[in-house]
């Protein structure tokens, strides 16, 4: 048995067939360029005889991509043979996938018609010989056929050796066993899998892949289960995407694989860097979220917080690292800033900012950290230069902002008015404005005589909901010189103005 694992990517054909997902022939040729520079083995580009869309995607990928198999799904049905025969004309490396419901479940249910037979018996022999029909007529159109025996996992062990050396002899070349309700457990699928090599006599004619559902949360585990009793080729989709709850996520499978190498003994031939780039793009053009905790390329995969992993991280990163992000497309890991970081953890990003503290110093700014870090999620560098100047470097308030009213509409001119303590002095004043913001500025600028440009605003939200506290930040010119200045509060006006009179205060 050979050592390399042949990664078969059916995100186009099982990936999309996920609720709400739906992609066109253009789309889907933008992600097979993707899937061909990961250097996947095979590309399932679709089902031909489901609609003419499904059949131009094919047929465009087949003629446009280089290098992986480019392979085409049917039932052991004729015409659908045949629809992928005709759509991977153009393939350099053309394969068939056909094949049937092979558990008594699928038997009974799906072929439930008396033209099948009547009995279990009669149905099942039926079966059999409508699945080696359809793999005598998919080797002439194709010499790469692959067999998939349907719900395999639910299957009668003796029928499922059976119908598998009946296509490995009439030319199948892989033999696909789906778990299609992801209903095995990884021990029972593997032993599954061991027990195929074991008792199927021309089994060494043919590639055991194995295509795993994740319905209980196990495709992965399953698929290398299978991996390690014989199987060598895996069957995925990019971010585990899919039918119900999904299938084995290629990336997840691959990583396990390699970092595991020392179990395994394995390898593939992916291009790991591109996995995160290969992510994003699905992601987005499916317009499925990859969840924050998803393995491999989540955005906290390689994300540090609580102060003890900080801490052991920062001392040396394998003590909770398994694998390093750069070889998934990551530049690096993260520590995220927040209540739970530690002392250590934040002394080390104000070092890569350029502060070396002091004890004290260190003190007094990891307690207002605390304040700030117990109100927003995470605390970002520009809130951490913000405390600093605050507690290092405290500004002087020149400029107090004591009262502040607007108006504005849909068919009103906005008009600001502010009252302000400068140097002591309360001073007032109002202007009009583009909008409530421009008005406000105008209005504090109109009030401190300043003359300083804003050169640049952004607000975001710190919590959720429409009470969310909003959290603005300004950078502001005055000649040579610049000053950042932020402000925060549930009211977004009230935040421009903190904002804006922050950023006059640093510059005075």
């Amino acid at each position: 048995m050979t050592d390399k694992v042949a990664i078969f990517d059916t995100t186009l054909r099982d990936g999309e067939q996920a609720a709400g997902a739906r992609l066109g022939s253009r789309d889907k040729l933008t992600i097979a360029r993707q899937l061909s520079r990961l250097n996947v083995d095979v590309i399932e580009a679709g089902y031909p005889a489901s609609s003419p869309e499904d059949f131009e995607a094919v047929q465009l990928i087949a003629r446009e991509i280089q290098g992986p198999a480019i392979c085409a799904l049917s039932r052991a049905v004729a015409g659908d043979i045949e629809a992928c025969g005709k759509a991977l004309a153009k393939a350099a490396r053309p394969r068939i996938h056909t094949g049937i419901g092979v558990s008594d479940m699928h038997v009974l249910h799906k072929f439930r018609d008396e033209k099948y037979g009547v009995t279990l018996g009669e149905k099942k022999v039926k079966i059999l010989q409508m699945a080696v029909a359809a793999v005598k007529l998919a080797r002439q159109l194709a010499e790469d056929v692959e067999f998939y025996a349907e719900d395999a996992g639910r299957a009668d062990p003796a029928y499922l050796f059976e119908m598998i050396q009946a296509a490995i002899d009439v030319g199948a070349t892989v033999v696909n066993i789906p778990d299609t309700t992801g209903y095995a457990m990884p021990e029972q699928f593997g032993a599954l899998i061991r027990s195929i090599r074991e008792r199927v006599p021309n089994i060494e004619r043919a590639v055991v892949s194995v295509h795993c559902h994740n319905d209980l949360g196990l495709a992965v585990a399953n698929t290398l289960a299978g991996v390690h009793n014989g199987a060598r080729q895996v069957e995925g989709t990019i971010n585990g995407i899919g039918e119900r709850a999904g299938n084995a996520a290629l990336e997840e499978v691959v990583m396990a694989l390699r970092t595991r190498g020392d179990y395994f003994g394995l390898r593939t031939g992916i291009e790991t860097r591109e996995f995160v780039r290969t992510s994003r793009l699905v992601s987005d053009m499916l317009g499925m979220a990859v969840p924050p905790n998803k393995a491999i390329v989540g955005g906290n995969a390689f994300s540090h917080s609580s102060g003890i992993h900080v801490d052991g991280f920062l001392k040396n990163r394998e003590t909770y690292e398994i694998m390093r992000p750069e070889d998934v497309g990551l530049t690096e890991s993260r520590v995220v800033l927040t209540a739970r970081t530690g002392r250590h953890g934040l002394r080390d990003r104000l070092e890569k900012l350029g502060y070396a503290l002091t004890k004290e110093e260190l003190d007094r700014t990891y307690q207002r950290f605390l304040v700030v870090a117990d109100k927003k999620q995470e605390v970002f560098d520009e809130d951490l230069i913000a405390i600093l100047h605050d507690e290092i470097h405290p500004v002087p308030e020149t400029y107090h902002l004591d009262y502040l009213h607007i108006y504005s509409g849909t068919s009103a001119i906005p008009t600001a008015t502010v009252r302000l303590h400068v140097r002591g002095e309360v001073r007032e004043g109002a202007a009009i404005g583009d909008g409530p913001v421009d008005a406000v500025c105008k209005a504090i600028s109109s009030v401190t005589r300043t003359s300083a440009r804003l050169t640049r605003y952004e607000i975001r939200a710190v919590t959720s909901g429409t009470e969310a506290m909003g959290e603005v930040t300004v950078q502001l010119e005055d000649k040579s010189r610049r000053a950042m200045g932020r402000g925060a509060s549930t009211d977004v006006i009230e935040a421009s103005a903190k904002a804006y009179i922050d950023g006059l205060n640093k510059l005075v």
